[in-house]
């Protein structure tokens, strides 16, 4: 709080900095400089000294004392060239705190942007934050660190281009996966500009890169044709089931796993990919009694989905083996793990590979999700995803 009689003035020295900067008083003391007009020290009780600048913005009637920095910190004159530039700003209609906020927004990268985004509590699932993680530290790796206004119209399109043809590993195409990491890009380019403005208040991002795509989003097909054509079901089955038998690794064979899960099931990737072993319930004498929970979904409530008669089959095969002794590393929580991070397979390229090219058309997950809509309500008349409590 400052004191409400008549501020010090006085030519603000070295010597005279010392003689004031010291403890004392029950509160901040301000001493103005005599030139600058505008240019002052602030010495707290406990004498620790800092210089200021105050004065109003011109064409308003905004005044703006801005902190500099501390004395010993900044000198004298140092402290005084930076009052001149800030009241030197004033005088041309901008406020000096403004145009930091415009610098730091500036700076602020994709990575950081991403953080916020992900950040704020309660809006977001944790399946969507770590699909939008996956595509900033993976999709877009070479541009975490870079500020979001320097991601040009011409790299998307570059990006864009190159993840269509050869896919993150560069050894196939991947247009749904293109897609989708440019949608997650505009996303947070979009949030970015909402948070972080320029001095005069536009947006940080005046044009989103990603709207350059307009144009030239992947083909994909309709979204009624993607799904497995009923004379080739029994080919995929086979295929996927002669794999199971020479995985290259545990984790190849969890992706295969959750490939039939998925055609069993007509679950959503990250559904089945997050799945635990605490949800899942297998009663060998009762098979009415074989579910599995659902407690984050994309849309509804929790719910309780029975299991057929070869999802169980194929669960039971992955259940973990027993600890052999207390020093052994506890099992995976989930029932398809994986090395990675998360802990969990986050994506069954190979098999969906094989697929793509037993039915002709490139498929991702969620069209298995569309083929067992087909099948299960059109071809064998059962309800879709009913919670059986």
């Amino acid at each position: 709080m400052n004191r409400s009689d008549p501020m010090p003035q006085m030519r603000l020295t070295k010597a005279q900095i010392d003689r004031v900067a010291k403890p004392g008083g029950k509160c901040d003391t301000l001493f103005w400089d005599e030139q600058p007009r505008g240019f002052g020290l602030r010495v707290t009780p406990t004498g620790k000294a800092t210089f200021v600048v105050q004065g109003r913005v011109d064409g308003s009637k905004k005044e703006a004392r801005i902190t500099i920095g501390p004395y010993g910190v900044f000198t004298v004159e140092q402290a005084r060239d930076i009052a001149r530039e800030h009241l030197r700003t004033m005088r041309m209609g901008l406020d000096p705190r403004d145009l930091k906020r415009q610098d730091e927004a500036m700076k602020v990268t994709l990575g950081e942007a991403l953080s916020a985004y992900i950040d704020r509590p309660g809006k977001l699932k944790s399946s969507t934050a770590a699909e939008y993680r996956r595509h900033v530290e993976k999709v877009f790796k070479g541009w975490k660190d870079i500020p979001v206004i320097s991601i040009t119209r011409d790299m998307v399109l570059d990006r864009h281009k190159e993840l269509v043809r050869h896919g993150l590993g560069g050894t196939r195409a991947a247009p749904a996966s293109a897609n989708a990491a440019m949608v997650t890009l505009r996303i947070l380019i979009n949030f970015a500009s909402r948070q972080y403005r320029r001095a005069d208040g536009s947006p940080l991002v005046l044009h989103n890169p990603v709207d350059v795509l307009k144009d030239h989003w992947a083909p994909l097909g309709s979204r009624t044709e993607r799904y497995i054509d009923r004379r080739k079901i029994g080919e995929v089955w086979n295929k996927l089931h002669e794999a199971r038998k020479t995985p290259k690794n545990k984790e190849a064979l969890a992706a295969i796993d959750l490939t039939i899960f998925a055609l069993l099931t007509g679950a959503r990737r990250d559904e089945m990919a997050t799945l635990t072993w605490d949800r899942v319930n297998i009663d060998d004498n009762d098979p009415s009694n074989c579910w599995w929970h659902l407690d984050d979904r994309k849309r509804g409530d929790p719910i309780w989905l029975p299991l057929s008669s070869q999802a169980v089959a194929l669960l039971k095969s992955r259940r973990p083996e027993p600890k052999e002794s207390e020093d052994a590393p506890e099992p995976s929580p989930y029932v398809f793990p994986s090395w990675s991070k998360s802990g969990h397979i986050t994506d069954a390229r190979a098999p969906m590979e094989a697929i793509s090219g037993i039915v002709g058309k490139h498929l991702s997950l969620h069209d298995l999700r569309r083929s067992f809509t087909n099948y299960a309500m059109r071809e064998c008349l059962i309800e879709k995803f009913v919670s059986i409590f």
